[in-house]
């Protein structure tokens, strides 16, 4: 983790070709460090943050006057920090009878404040959560009691994850879960809070900020989606061609829980949406072995996308894994218990996230759990579903080895498209697909539910969406089109998104045939594009 003495010397250094993003901190404690460690930690990543720093202790006017300077920056993303410390002082204030209703009252006033803003703004609101501060004045009873502070900063929190579930452009940092990880000693210094009104530590402001650019990143399309496991030592203890199915180390016993906790850690990624491959050098029925026969694995086959095991190079396999799911190096994460393998990888293909693995096995969980990897702004029933798909996408290579000629493999896959206007149904993956897709997204117009509503209602618009399947199943929905009317005879495309999945699949032709008969239809003999 780099501290806050690294992050203010990036400031220092060039930051031409990053990518602009502008964004707004409104804070109720001191926040200049804090900037320079946003700014620091964006050079990290290649962003160039251009960021609009509110008054000390001005959230409420900056957001309520419309024609304050926040509304005039017109950021893409808000920031809003109310401190615990703040909060705590303003509920001693409180009479009594006022104190068991304070986080009823507070949520309200946040979420009036939220509400402001997208009245004013279309962008993103990344909201802090409250740091747990127990003041003792009822010890631990203090948890039954609603007038504590502890009780109503704990029942603010909930109240707070409860509120953004109905807001798709608010983000909670958890700053409660970096205090948890790394404690309150660390989190916060008095020294500097009594005489600065800081209410972190200076070598803290880079987790937060860490965690600010990891939502932004997400936000703007670039998730991690694929997790590469190798086999040995890594989600089993030992090596199975030489110790066996029977003496493989999992389980309940001893070391062998360490190693199942990976498993279970990596399957609950699994079932969030995250690719599961298999990678490693060995015989593929004797690798194969334990997920099909040991009692106590976890993991099992039909969680693994792709198993690719031989005795090749990783290099050369994980170009193959990356073919066949067709995304791009930089969403897949490897983790292997070889460092010989690890730096291999980090020095052939940079691209992909190699964490540091713990020489013991029993700090893996703990070690990968700390760097949150599979950060997400969005999630949707058809990301459950996406280990089938890729399943389905290893036989269409496989099978594709059988053609000498692509035509004849495209004509073999028997795939059926369907096309349809935007429903109830598919906006949730609608909206993802413009908040992820990157490469091929002809404009990068990132849209929300509420967005793709809008849209969808208005007259203005032609809308729809494309799913795909073939002998071996369902694609899911692949692609978007959405049209504007722009006169009588042109139409302009607002937004034109293909899933890589499907391109060479002669699905792109097909989507942009269908935008002509669209255009036809409407009586417009001009398409528009940018």
């Amino acid at each position: 983790m780099l501290n806050f003495k690294v992050l203010k010397n990036n400031l220092k250094k060039d930051y031409s070709g990053f990518k602009i993003i502008k964004i707004a901190i409104l804070g109720d404690s001191a926040t200049q460090l804090l900037v320079q460690a946003i700014k620091g930690y964006g050079y990290t990543e290649k962003i160039n943050f251009e960021i609009y720093e509110a008054d000390y202790q001005q959230i409420e006017q900056e957001i309520i006057n419309l024609d304050s300077k926040l509304y005039k920056f017109n950021p893409e993303y808000i920031v809003i920090f109310e401190s615990t410390e703040k909060l705590i002082n303003d509920f001693y204030k409180l009479e009594k009878v006022h104190k068991k209703n304070y986080a009823d009252t507070h949520i309200e006033r946040i979420k009036s404040l939220w509400n402001r803003v997208n009245s004013k703004l279309n962008c993103k609101i990344i909201n802090f959560n409250y740091v747990e501060i127990d003041d003792n004045v009822f010890g631990n009873y203090g948890n039954k009691v609603e007038t504590a502070s502890i009780y109503q900063i704990r029942k603010l929190n909930l109240s707070l994850m409860e509120a953004a579930r109905g807001y798709k452009n608010i983000f909670i940092n958890d700053i409660c879960v970096l205090q948890n990880l790394h404690g309150r000693k660390n989190m916060f210094d008095p020294r500097l809070y009594i005489s600065s009104n800081m209410v972190f530590a200076l070598d803290f402001l880079p987790m937060i900020a860490k965690n600010i650019v990891g939502i932004i990143k997400t936000a703007s399309g670039k998730v991690n989606k694929c997790l590469i496991l190798d086999l040995d030592n890594t989600i089993w203890g030992g090596i199975i061609g030489d110790d066996g199915i029977n003496n493989i180390q999992i389980g309940e016993l001893g070391i062998g829980k360490a190693f199942s906790e990976l498993q279970m850690w990596a399957k609950q990624l699994k079932e969030r949406g995250i690719i599961l491959v298999i990678c490693s050098k060995n015989l593929e029925k004797i690798a194969k072995e334990p997920f099909m026969s040991h009692p106590d694995m976890i993991l099992h086959l039909d969680d693994i996308s792709i198993f690719v095991v031989n005795w090749g190079n990783k290099i050369d396999n994980i170009k193959y894994i990356q073919s066949v799911l067709n995304i791009g190096f930089d969403s897949m994460v490897f983790v292997d218990d070889s460092s010989f393998e690890r730096n291999m990888i980090r020095k052939i293909l940079p691209e992909i996230t190699v964490p540091e693995l713990p020489e013991d096995p029993v700090d893996y969980v703990p070690y990968l759990r700390s760097l949150n990897l599979f950060e997400t702004t969005s999630y949707s029933d058809e990301d459950s579903k996406r280990t089938k798909k890729y399943q389905y996408e290893a036989k269409r290579a496989k099978f594709k080895t059988n053609f000498s000629s692509i035509n004849d493999y495209l004509e073999n896959l028997n795939m059926i498209a369907e096309v349809d206007e935007f429903d109830d149904y598919h906006i949730p993956r609608i909206a993802q697909l413009t908040q992820r897709s990157n490469q091929f997204n002809l404009r990068t117009k990132r849209y929300t539910e509420q967005d793709i509503n809008k849209i969808r209602e208005s007259n203005l618009y032609i809308t729809r969406y494309f799913k795909l399947e073939d002998k071996f199943g369902e694609y899911g929905l692949i692609g978007i089109v959405i049209l504007k009317e722009i006169d009588s005879d042109s139409v302009f495309i607002d937004t034109l998104i293909a899933s890589c999945r499907v391109l060479k699949r002669g699905m792109e032709e097909f989507i942009f045939n269908k935008i002509v008969k669209l255009a036809e239809s409407e009586g417009c003999n001009k398409i528009i594009g940018e």
